[in-house]
């Protein structure tokens, strides 16, 4: 088994193809919407945060990876990224499916994805 992220969950799936740079500009720019997202948690300029690894992956389920307790998943394979940063000696693990930004898969910064709720109707 891979080795466990901050969350307890396995870093990296053992279907993973590593991606090599140049990435091109989708990527690119999913790559750099993780490092804002985590300078912003950390309060550290994005210059300091150093990219370890990029992967296309193949999620198990609609977790992508990054499971929460309690919660029921869809399960199918999903096709999506994984993004490691580091800063210092503390790595961080961004999980995504491809389409919507990658988010963070780690306990300790709270809820992993922000689902958008339907509109209240009046009743």
């Amino acid at each position: 088994m891979p080795p466990a992220d901050q969350g307890g969950v396995p870093a990296l799936p053992p279907n993973a193809q590593p991606l090599s740079p140049p990435f091109d500009g989708a990527l690119k720019k999913q790559i750099e919407q993780a490092k804002q997202d985590l300078a912003q948690r950390l309060g550290i300029d994005v210059s300091t945060i150093e990219v370890v690894q990029v992967a296309a992956v193949t999620w198990p389920d609609g977790a992508l990876g990054c499971p929460r307790p309690g919660m029921v998943y869809i399960q199918v394979l999903i096709d999506g990224l994984f993004v490691q940063l580091r800063v210092g000696d503390q790595l961080y693990n961004y999980h995504g499916d491809g389409q919507n930004p990658l988010f963070l898969c780690d306990a300790q910064f709270g809820p992993q994805v922000r689902i958008p709720l339907p509109p209240r109707t009046a009743p």
